[in-house]
């Protein structure tokens, strides 16, 4: 199998290893570097539990190769605890709004509301915008109003992450 070696940030510290060229990142991110935060579901892309922010912009880990994220700068949930170890803003509000059970699609929801937040600058927005931007993460245990209540607090209120 052919290799590749790549360069990139994950959460703030660069990294540079040699990868199997089919190597997806989502297995990059738990078996290379130890970040089991983020989730496998299906492997398809359709559950959204391996979601993960890569310049910036979400992508499911499953379906990009380690390989592609040459370069960039890579962002899991391990990346939102303050530096003290404690809870985010986003996910206190996750906790309020009662916004995750299970906690198995927890990390790939919190990094599109993450992205929401960033895109949403300074504007608020709607429910029906917020629950077309979470459309993406399956989840069965929550019925998702705990989810969305929780993102309509902190863009709506403008809470900084």
């Amino acid at each position: 199998m052919a290799k590749h070696h790549i360069e990139l940030v994950v959460n703030d510290r660069a990294h540079s290893k040699t990868v199997d060229s089919a190597l997806n990142l989502v297995d990059f991110l738990r078996n290379e570097l130890g970040l089991k935060g983020t989730h496998i579901g299906c492997e398809h892309g359709v559950c959204g539990a391996c979601t993960v922010l890569v310049d910036g912009q979400t992508v499911r880990g499953c379906l990009m190769l380690a390989a592609q994220a040459q370069g960039t700068h890579v962002q899991t949930i391990e990346s939102l605890a303050n530096p003290d170890g404690s809870l985010s803003e986003i996910q206190i509000k996750m906790k309020e709004h009662h916004g995750l059970q299970c906690g198995f699609c927890t990390p790939g929801v919190v990094m599109t509301i993450k992205e929401l937040m960033n895109e949403s600058k300074g504007r608020s927005l709607s429910e029906d915008q917020v629950r077309t931007a979470l459309s993406g993460n399956l989840c069965r245990c929550t019925g998702y109003q705990g989810m969305v209540d929780a993102a309509m607090d902190l863009i709506n209120h403008g809470a900084e992450i």
